[in-house]
């Protein structure tokens, strides 16, 4: 019955005459002009990215950190012809990165200065130059027609089954990445979990400590233990040396498909690490996470993941893409992670309230005592 009347719904939508009655009758005007807008802002996403591609590209943002400027002051700046930056001007107003001020002059608006605040969304906007570029051909890209791409080379590590021996030039930029946007991960996780509770922390897939140099500042008493590919792991310690932290955080150079995981710890954590990887390697390493932890040992788990209510274009589409291109991967359910850490032979699992599940979920899991 249900598939029926959305089967009947359907043809009511499509049907051009019910079209032209909604847009004009007074009381289903508003729906219709607000499914028009939603439709013509997919249709157009693409340019919409791409100005705000140009904007972060350009420096607008930065320019504009100090007050408001004309747009031939701007166009000095940037620099571009006057026609072209006013056009730009024109078009980030439209999309609420920049705001009309006084005397013809052009400041921040609320998603310019937002952006402005948080590093790591404008170092992610800049990446996505190659993910634009390998989803030229989607549809190649969904029949396995193309050859690995530009996010391929950019995340070395993914379904290569040496990566322990990449170079630290190989890792730098993608370690640099994950650096500047973990913040905004951490903020998520330390939000729906505290860690004073807990000995030790073993952060698997840690990339340059950051991390648990945040954890730590929550949880003074805590040892933790990075483990991350080699050339990743002199990174963390560098960093651990650099936070006054090397007393009480150590890095291990490793891969949680090869080696054996450290014991000791009673809390491990996969931040952004499971949603990069296939079904195979995810069981061998949550088994291995299993053996690794004591009874009573918790695992949590943050990431983005697929079907959570209000965030669906992140998990469902976005990340869904990105992992395709990346070549390894995928976004999954919690029913689906829930199956999977059950399996390994984890209980308790709970899915954690966070503020923005758009950048990440929070999942907790337990060792059996």
């Amino acid at each position: 019955m249900h598939d029926r009347l959305l089967g009947w719904r359907d043809s009511i939508l499509a049907n051009p005459g019910f079209q032209r009655f909604a847009g004009s009758f007074a009381l289903t005007r508003p729906i219709a002009r607000r499914r028009a807008s939603a439709l013509f802002d997919l249709c157009a996403g693409f340019v919409y990215s791409q100005v705000l591609f140009a904007c972060v590209r350009l420096k607008l943002f930065d320019q504009l950190a100090d007050g408001p400027l004309d747009s031939a002051e701007l166009a000095l700046l940037v620099p571009l012809p006057a026609d072209a930056t006013s056009t730009l001007l024109d078009a980030a107003v439209s999309l609420q990165l920049l705001q009309r001020r006084s005397d013809g002059r052009y400041g921040l608006g609320s998603l310019g200065a937002a952006l402005r605040g948080n590093p790591g969304v404008a170092a992610m906007i800049e990446h996505h130059a190659m993910l634009y570029d390998d989803l030229k051909d989607p549809i190649a890209l969904l029949r396995g027609d193309v050859g690995a791409g530009q996010l391929a080379a950019y995340w070395p590590y993914a379904g290569n089954r040496k990566a322990a021996n990449l170079s630290r030039e190989a890792i730098a930029p993608y370690t640099a990445l994950m650096a500047m946007s973990q913040p905004m991960i951490s903020q998520q996780v330390l939000s729906a979990y505290s860690f004073r509770g807990h000995r030790c922390l073993l952060d698997i897939g840690g990339g340059d400590g950051s991390f648990i140099v945040a954890v730590a500042a929550q949880a003074p008493k805590l040892r933790c233990v990075l483990l991350d590919l080699p050339a990743v792991a002199d990174q963390a310690s560098e960093r651990f040396r650099a936070e006054g932290l090397s007393s009480r955080a150590v890095a291990i150079g490793g891969s949680f498909l090869a080696n054996r995981l450290p014991e000791g710890a009673d809390i491990v954590s996969l931040v952004r690490v499971i949603h990069d990887h296939d079904d195979a390697d995810i069981m061998t390493l949550l088994r291995a996470v299993h053996l690794a932890l004591p009874p009573d040992g918790t695992l949590l788990i943050a990431e983005p993941i697929s079907g959570v209510r209000g965030a669906e274009p992140i998990g469902d589409a976005y990340f869904a893409f990105y992992l395709l291109a990346m070549g390894s991967g995928r976004p999954r359910t919690f029913v689906r992670l829930r199956d999977m850490l059950t399996e390994a032979g984890f209980v308790d699992i709970a899915l954690r309230p966070v503020a923005m599940p758009m950048l990440a979920s929070v999942i907790t899991a337990k060792k059996r005592n």
